[in-house]
């Protein structure tokens, strides 16, 4: 049998591997060689179990036969990933009347009815399919003879005494359990493969019960939540299997506790075993392991051990931790990382022991958890804010308008909106929670409620809890767990710097944001949105002004104002980043979006432009658009509205030449949005090198920027080989060439990309996993053709996908000099390039 590969001895030389056999039968043989008290154990191959769920029972006799007679038997389920699951494990096969009777008189009765009393139990509910309530273990009227007699009359038979039948059915049932629908859509929620093996160990089993010391539980020897060493578990006297876990009050600590009697106080010498055990399954095993042990008479047994179970903070310390050890290596600490899971750290998360009340579900688009009282205007966040009450903006959808309100707010959700909607691309910029696409409810903003699917209704003031991470809006105040970018994170993150080969860098369009990149190690600002400037309420009169200005002369001196304004915010800029490139897009959106909409702003305005309202409506009326994201808007505005371009241009100058330092030198990036042919390149290029040589004529002193394109139109890609020798610089804009690409509005997608991507019409929603076959050919193609028209112009992409691990696996492959994210996806794009730098070493 030890070398069967189907069914086998598990021993030091044995065929068995995690792929055949499942990863419990192979942890069991690394114990083995190990030379750990493993007790004796036979393993059966994925292929075997197959083969027995269609009715080919395996050689039972050969089985038998590898323990002594009269042992009794445990059955455990062996999938190849732990995390899959199986069926319950099946403890003391064998126990049959004269089994019984013969361990009544060496244990005493009382044990070895327990012991009959647990398997006739397990048996009949799952191998016999009776109904468990007349098996309940809990009563005073299951005693053993009252449960025999039970199963009898439920089953129509006695209840069988043959170890061999035992055995059988057993096995069979386990193997026909994995094959069942419920069982393979469960294994399938947690990631494995509707095909996925499974195997089964048969285990001599040490009783746990008896004379002595005896009993069973569990160890490990870091802590699960935090990652730091400390021997955790639970162990019962007179226990099997993990009963210790279950135990409450009645389980023993493990070690000496002021709370209570331990493991060690009892049996300090078996206590002691474990923890040298553990260890060396620590070092070897090149993993945290959560030990499951009996111990019988003072001696100790080691069931099985699996990899602890652990949260994201606490995977960073302990994947350092065992670095840091020499356990494994830096790159190998840096590859156990999700990067997904980094979310957790940088973000408030609802603590995942709390109870959580639903509202309804949207699209996590920016992750984080917070509380706050719902208010539904930007106007109600800032006074909020100032109450130092925290708040919830509530919008059908969010404008630029709302910034302010979305700076005093501490989350946000939205009725409308996707991935790279306006709310979500602005709250992952902040860090703020932002659930957007909640459409199940019911916006009433007009009338200031909010109505959930099951009929609440919620009005200004309420308590919710938007959870960015998952999606749930969630009524009341749940407990929350705190942000911890602790030192094995930096520890993480310095390896992970130094492995990866394409850099990171932040979008960041305000001093804070720029201060978070520099915080989160960004390589610099791949995109600043200069418009967001513009909304602060002094700024906002003088682009008014600017709008209504009816001359080319009339608009630069309004803009004149805005100058030194401009000027201050880039100054900002490129002190925090300290000569790190900073690459300022010039103003992008359509000028109507700075216009009111209400006829009370629209008085308002006339009031302050001192302006007959009939010349407000008309001037807002004139500029609007059918479509105005195609419209008006970028590079088309800096060719028809020049002026304001010339001014930004000045503004960027005139602060370089302030914050340069001899140490840190400031060379500014500009980027034009929105190209779609080489002559409005050439144009605005015309422009912006005439204020660059008068700033210099001005001032008296030299100075160097980079031009480069934003490309974010599929023409601008198709004929980048034209526009590339006008630039040192194409920045992919993955949004905007997103939704050109396909010819959907990123803002409206939400209310039927789910049922998209589940049926099958997409396989992601697009907005947010990079389209590699689609917009990925575009991305392609303009790369080729820019390197055509320019050699050595830098490439990269700023959209939200920059954050995307997959995206940045394409971006990588294509040759990319760089990506720009959000401030708080930095860590994400590190850890995440790190990684495909290291699998390409070790595979290259």
């Amino acid at each position: 049998m030890q070398n069967n590969p189907l069914v086998t001895l598990i021993a030091a030389d044995a065929p068995v591997a995690a792929e055949t056999h499942g990863g419990r039968a192979k942890c069991l043989q690394r114990l083995v060689r190990l030379d750990l008290p493993v007790p004796r154990t036979v393993a059966l191959s994925f292929e075997a179990v197959q083969a027995l769920a269609k009715g080919d029972m395996p050689d039972l006799e050969a089985i038998v036969s590898q323990f002594a007679r009269g042992t009794l038997l445990c059955v455990r389920p062996s999938s190849e990933d732990p995390d899959w699951g199986g069926p319950g494990a099946v403890l003391n096969i064998g126990m049959n009347d004269a089994r019984h009777k013969e361990l009544s008189t060496n244990m005493g009765d009382e044990a070895a009815s327990a012991l009959y009393l647990r398997f006739v139990q397990s048996y009949a509910t799952h191998v016999a399919r009776l109904d468990p309530d007349e098996f309940d273990l809990e009563g005073e009227d299951n005693d053993l003879p009252r449960t025999l007699q039970a199963y009898e009359e439920e089953a129509d038979e006695p209840f069988p005494q043959d170890p061999a039948q035992q055995l059988a059915g057993v096995l069979l049932s386990m193997a026909r359990a994995w094959q069942g629908t419920t069982a393979r859509l469960l294994r399938q929620a947690k990631g494995a493969p509707a095909d996925a093996g499974l195997g089964l160990v048969v285990q001599e089993m040490i009783l746990g019960l008896g004379q002595g010391e005896c009993g069973s539980g569990v160890l490990q020897l870091v802590n699960r939540s935090s990652g730091k060493p400390q021997v955790t578990g639970r162990y019962l006297s007179q226990s099997q299997g993990r009963d210790a876990l279950g135990a409450g009050a009645k389980a023993l600590y493990l070690e000496s506790d002021v709370r209570g009697k331990a493991l060690e106080d009892v049996a300090p010498e078996a206590f002691a075993a474990l923890k040298v055990h553990a260890a060396l399954m620590r070092e070897k095993l090149r993993e945290e392991m959560q030990v499951e042990f009996v111990i019988e008479a003072g001696q100790v047994h080691l069931l099985d051990g699996v990899r602890v179970a652990r949260s994201s903070r606490a995977a960073v310390r302990i994947a350092v931790r065992l670095a840091q050890d020499g356990i494994i290596t830096p790159q190998e600490a840096v590859m156990r990382i999700d990067p997904h899971s980094l979310n957790e750290l940088l973000h408030r998360q609802i603590d995942p022991k709390a109870a959580r009340d639903v509202l309804a579900t949207g699209i996590g688009a920016s992750p984080g958890a917070a509380t706050g009282q719902i208010v539904f205007t930007a106007a109600e966040a800032q006074a909020s804010a100032a109450r130092r009450e925290p708040c919830i903006l509530v919008r059908r959808e969010t404008s630029p308008e709302d910034i302010r309100g979305m700076h005093a707010a501490v989350a946000v959700l939205t009725e409308r909106g996707g991935m790279t909607s306006h709310a979500a691309v602005i709250g992952r910029g902040m860090g703020l929670p932002c659930i957007v696409g909640a459409s199940s409810m019911r916006f009433q903003t007009r009338d200031r409620l909010l109505t959930a699917p099951d009929g609440r209704v919620l009005k200004t003031g309420d308590i919710i809890t938007v959870d960015g991470t998952s999606g749930q809006v969630l009524a009341g105040q749940p407990k929350m767990i705190e942000a911890a970018l602790d030192d094995a994170f930096q520890t993480l993150m310095g390896w992970a710097d130094a492995a990866r080969d394409i850099d990171i860098r932040a979008n960041a369009d305000t001093p804070a944001d720029a201060q978070l990149a520099r915080n989160f190690n960004a390589q610099g600002i791949g995109l600043c949105r200069t418009e967001h400037m513009f909304f602060e309420p002094a700024r906002l009169v003088v682009m008014r002004e600017m709008i209504f200005a009816e001359t080319s002369q009339g608009r630069a001196a309004v803009l004149e104002r805005l100058l030194p304004m401009q000027r201050d915010d880039f100054v900002q800029l490129f002190s925090i980043m300290q000569g790190k490139p900073v690459c300022i897009r010039l103003f992008d959106p359509p000028l109507h979006e700075f216009l009111p909409a209400t006829r009370t702003g629209q008085r308002q305005l006339a009031e302050a432009l001192n302006l007959p309202v009939s010349d407000v409506t008309r001037r807002v009326e004139a500029m609007s658009e059918y479509n105005p994201m195609l419209g008006l808007r970028g590079v088309r505005l800096g060719v028809t509205v020049p002026e304001i371009y010339d001014m930004q241009a000045r503004a960027i100058f005139e602060a370089a030449l302030l914050a340069s330092t001899p140490e840190h030198p400031v060379v500014p990036e500009i980027m034009i949005p929105l190209v779609s042919a080489k002559r409005e390149v050439e144009l605005v290029k015309t422009r912006i090198d005439a204020v660059a040589a008068s700033v210099k004529s001005e001032q008296g002193k030299d100075f160097e920027f980079r031009l480069g394109v934003m490309v974010e139109t599929p023409r601008a890609a198709l004929r980048a080989h034209e526009i590339a020798p006008y630039c040192e610089f194409l920045s992919f804009g993955t949004n905007d060439l997103t939704q050109m690409t396909y010819g959907l509005s990123r803002d409206d997608a939400g209310r039927f990309m789910s049922d998209y991507v589940r049926q099958g019409v997409f396989p992601e929603d697009p907005f947010h996993v990079l389209d590699v076959e689609g917009v990925g050919e575009l991305l392609k193609l303009g790369a080729e053709r820019g390197r055509a028209g320019h050699e050595g112009i830098t490439l990269s992409i700023c959209g939200e996908h920059g954050g995307n691990p997959e995206s940045i696996a394409f971006c990588r492959d294509a040759g990319f000099d760089y990506v720009s994210c959000s401030p708080f996806r930095v860590p994400v794009a590190r850890l995440a390039a790190a990684q495909l730098a290291i699998s390409h070493n070790i595979s290259g």
